[in-house]
């Protein structure tokens, strides 16, 4: 699942609107419009303010398929 439709999807469930989804997190509706659309570059703070709601957070994981430690 991608990061547009799990945070879409989650405002569903929720029943949200964009706009209340923007207010409730502190961003703009811009920003929410660009991040269920999959824009490629956001804000990684602004992304976890949205996801904050929700009881998640993005940050580094470690690359599976790597070697490096």
């Amino acid at each position: 699942m991608t990061l547009s439709s799990f945070v879409k999807n989650k405002r569903r469930l929720v029943k949200l609107t964009q706009p209340e989804l923007a207010e409730k997190a502190g961003v703009g509706l811009r920003f929410i419009r660009e991040l269920e659309q999959g824009k490629e570059s956001l804000r990684l703070d602004k992304v976890n303010q949205v996801l904050q709601l929700f009881g998640y957070e993005v940050g580094a994981v470690p690359n599976r398929s790597s070697s490096n430690p």
